[in-house]
């Protein structure tokens, strides 16, 4: 995936709207691509579910933990892309108090498709879903990969290592 263009994709978020009274004060927003990345270096990475052992314990608070250091390397944005729903994205930051990574739910999968990382979960009950990995990402281009080994369908492991923060703060 090195040197290449990440896919055309619109992502469907919730966003907070306070014009809007009532319980659910949210509208819908679309994001592409092209608005993500385009001018901007920026660091994604990706998991297989919110609320997920390895992804709720670790993964997602430590990138958010070292969100400022990776500004010193020259990251403007971090992004988590999950094959999850934007209420189940947004629910989920909330519960875990994130503040600085943006979530970018990929509900349809189509993004992590296209960055060929969609992977079949039915083993653990979870459908499709992303394999575990992070990119740099420089005006839309891939300039650093980083994926877990052992990638497959109905993989019995959930390996994380190459896409610890740490690790790829050492890398960038």
């Amino acid at each position: 995936m090195k040197n290449k263009q990440v896919p055309n994709v619109t992502f469907q978020l919730r966003v907070r709207d306070e014009s809007i009274e009532g319980d659910n004060p949210y509208r819908w927003e679309q994001l592409t691509t092209d608005t993500m990345f385009k001018g901007r270096r920026v660091l994604l990475f990706s998991l297989p579910g919110a609320f997920t052992p390895t992804c709720d314990t670790f993964q997602l608070p430590e990138f958010e933990r070292l969100h400022s250091a990776f500004f010193t390397k020259g990251v403007e944005d971090v992004y988590c892309v999950s094959v999850n729903d934007a209420f189940v994205m947004n629910k989920w930051a909330k519960e875990q108090g994130v503040r600085n990574v943006r979530m970018i739910p990929d509900g349809s999968g189509d993004f992590t498709k296209g960055m060929g990382m969609l992977v079949e979960k039915h083993n653990l009950g979870f459908g499709l879903r992303s394999w575990r990995y992070a990119a740099i990402v420089d005006d839309g281009v891939v300039t650093d990969w980083f994926v877990e080994p052992g990638k497959e369908n109905n993989c019995e492991e959930d390996p994380y290592g190459l896409t610890n923060p740490i690790s790829i703060l050492e890398s960038i």
